[in-house]
């Protein structure tokens, strides 16, 4: 008789998730700023509240924003800016809840690693407060000779 370890359940792929890298004005995000701001709000602790016009600046400041949609509802959203030489940062990245631990994650952040600016950085930063295993998984490693430094606006 075998005394094999039982194997961990193997997560439900879910179901026809369709990831867009968005082209420089979202034109499908600004139209669904409500859907972006609804992820945000339900699924991330550090961008809740963030306004309509807040949230039109913030894509287009940003050179590569990936979001993933199942039927017309938005289920996952990450965006990076970069210098396309030295230096890209990841920001955003948000899975609701109900589609976490399919990969869904990863498909978004390989998407922003793939795009032309982010691949041609020599270094890509991200900050995390809760996901350093995932990130690590992916090959992002913790950094503790660098501080994180802050400056709140005053306005």
């Amino acid at each position: 008789m075998s005394t094999a370890t039982p194997r961990p359940p193997v997560p439900a792929a879910a179901p026809s998730v369709r990831l867009i890298r968005h082209g420089g004005l979202c034109l499908r995000l600004r139209w669904r700023l409500a859907a972006l701001r609804t992820l945000l709000d339900g699924h991330s602790f550090w961008a809740t509240g963030r306004r309509p016009t807040q949230l039109s600046r913030m894509l287009s400041g940003s050179q590569v924003v990936v979001s993933a949609w199942q039927g017309s509802t938005l289920v996952g959203f990450g965006r990076a800016t970069s210098d396309g030489v030295f230096r890209a940062v990841l920001w955003d990245v948000v899975v609701a809840e109900e589609h976490q631990g399919r990969g869904l994650g990863r498909r978004i952040v390989e998407e922003l690693l793939a795009s032309r600016p982010v691949a041609a950085a020599e270094r890509v930063y991200l900050m995390t407060t809760t996901g350093e295993g995932f990130y690590e998984r992916l090959g992002f490693s913790r950094v503790d000779s660098q501080r994180l430094m802050l400056k709140q606006s005053s306005g």
